[in-house]
């Protein structure tokens, strides 16, 4: 038996199901990881020995492209669309069953590539915004934001039916009618399927729906033994616990001065600062050395021995936050991530900060709530809570599908 795992996004969309692919492995099951070929996704498949099938373009070279197309996002999907199906087409010919996240088309492409196999397919998604429910309004696409006067949640669902068929329709349809598959007159539920998987947790993001009948494993966890580098550890031993500034694949583009917002914020409440430079390059902005710049290090360890985490509020670094009992102030910038904003100021275990862009006027309010002793203490009551066999169960999951 083989699975095929397919994901094209950023790091947050490859790294759990590098999680999944260790389980599968476990239970004896052969898995091949196709993701894009940053060579940052293919050295993690390469240091747990997963085969790796590149998609069809460097993810930080088709967000390039997207800033660039603008609004012209249904041109850019049927070029993927396209171009992942020949990627995905080939790394499934030895393949059981099928399992694709990430960006829509890409997915589109994979349920393609099944149907035209005659393979198992499962869609996942790792966070329950994405998938229709009446506990939430739909995400809102660039461009296609929500009628001020349509406030019923039921129709706002269906007006999203109407959205993605406008934005992906023609392309995916394109597509499924050159390989002879029938075409669609609702994208979305096909693509997502009458019974997707959501890899979440169900403390962090819960699920109710009478609109789909999502399968809820837990978040998929990745692994990680790496001990921290000593310079850090000498750091962190070196003053009372620093706060963890990093935002991830996020560019920051609008937010040039992050890191002295931040920085500055921080020292102003008696701390210190560890700083991930990411995509955004978030930089040390002077020689003090209350300060301490990271690279790639195992983050479940780091942020246990944190104050705070300041970050972008990615599914997994929210997950793994909350799995270390670290306080969080979420800093949302795209999609799903202002919905964890939300769902951790909800819990009382860290701050939202309100928009995208950290100042001088707003950030420290944020970060008065998140080092504070209640959210600090609820954190750490909360931590037990979170699951950590979500990938065991998918993989299992996956393992009586294919049978």
């Amino acid at each position: 038996m083989r699975v095929l795992l397919s994901t094209y996004g950023s790091r947050g969309d490859v790294q759990p199901m590098v999680g999944l692919a260790l389980q599968l492995r476990a239970l004896g099951i052969g898995v091949t990881l196709s993701a894009p070929p940053d060579r940052e996704f293919s050295d993690l498949a390469a240091a747990f020995g997963i085969p790796f099938a590149p998609a069809f373009m460097p993810v930080r070279e088709w967000v390039a492209n997207a800033r660039q197309a603008g609004s012209k996002l249904p041109l850019l999907a049927g070029e993927m669309v396209g171009a992942q199906y020949d990627a995905l087409s080939a790394a499934a010919q030895d393949c059981d069953i099928i399992a694709a996240t990430g960006l829509f088309p890409s997915t589109a492409a994979a349920r393609a590539v099944g149907e035209s196999l005659g393979l198992p397919y499962r869609h996942v998604s790792f966070c329950p915004l994405l998938l229709p429910s009446d506990a939430h309004r739909p995400f809102e696409y660039p461009g296609w934001p929500h009628p001020p006067e349509m406030t019923d949640i039921g129709a706002l669902w269906r007006r999203n039916i109407e959205v993605m068929n406008a934005l992906f329709g023609e392309a995916v349809n394109r597509h499924r009618r050159k390989l002879g598959l029938p075409g669609l007159d609702n994208v979305r539920d096909h693509i997502f399927t009458d019974r997707p998987w959501l890899a979440s947790d169900p403390v962090l993001g819960p699920w109710s729906s009478d609109q789909c009948d999502a399968v809820q494993t837990g978040a998929w966890f990745l692994p990680d033994d790496r001990p921290l580098p000593d310079s850090l550890v000498a750091f962190l031993e070196a003053g009372t616990p620093p706060v963890y500034v990093g935002f991830g694949s996020m560019a920051m583009e609008a937010s040039r001065d992050a890191a002295q917002v931040a920085i500055e914020a921080i020292r102003t409440r008696g701390h210190r600062t560890i700083l991930f430079g990411g995509w955004a390059g978030l930089g040390l902005i002077d020689g003090r050395e209350d300060c301490f710049a990271v690279g790639e290090v195992n983050q479940l360890a780091l942020f246990r021995r944190v104050a705070a985490v300041v970050h972008h509020g990615g599914a997994g670094t929210t997950a793994t936050a909350a799995l270390a009992g670290a306080p969080q102030l979420i800093v949302p910038q795209v999609v799903d991530q202002p919905y964890w904003a939300a769902r951790v100021a909800a819990l009382g275990i860290g701050a939202a900060h309100d928009g995208p862009t950290p100042t001088s006027a707003s950030f420290p309010s944020a970060l008065e709530i998140a080092l504070s002793t209640r959210t600090g203490r609820r954190a750490a009551e909360m931590a037990g809570s979170i699951r950590t066999d979500g990938a065991e169960r998918a993989a299992q999951l996956l393992a009586e599908a294919a049978r």
